[in-house]
């Protein structure tokens, strides 16, 4: 019983609003992202995706930037309400899926 309900929850159609691009780790994205506190407040976040974890209706990725000189990872849902916007920017072609070594290397996020 618990296999039929992943099968169909797996091949549910997402109906959205908006646009979804094909988010690949080592793009520079851009979000506008819902304040789920204050609904009128949007924020603007820009950075690296780092990783990617794919799960149907539950994908995931993670994104790096930096605050202040401070480097900041946020993980958000692909498929998530308050992501009102997404662009990408910038097309960099990695060799591996997760880039998790760009937590050491700060340098390479400040040319963004």
């Amino acid at each position: 019983m618990l296999g039929l309900l992943v099968c169909l929850g797996s091949e549910k159609i997402v109906e959205s609003k908006r646009e979804i691009p094909d988010i690949k780790t080592g793009y520079i994205v851009q979000l506008k992202v819902e304040v789920p506190e204050n609904k009128r407040c949007v924020s603007v976040l820009k950075g690296i995706v780092i990783a990617r974890h794919n799960a149907g209706l539950n994908t995931t990725f993670r994104i790096r930037r930096q605050v202040a000189g401070v480097g900041v990872e946020s993980l958000f849902p692909l498929y998530s309400p308050n992501i009102k916007e997404m662009n990408v920017l910038d097309k960099n072609k990695v060799s591996g899926a997760k880039l998790y070594y760009l937590r050491d290397k700060m340098n390479a996020l400040t040319k963004q």
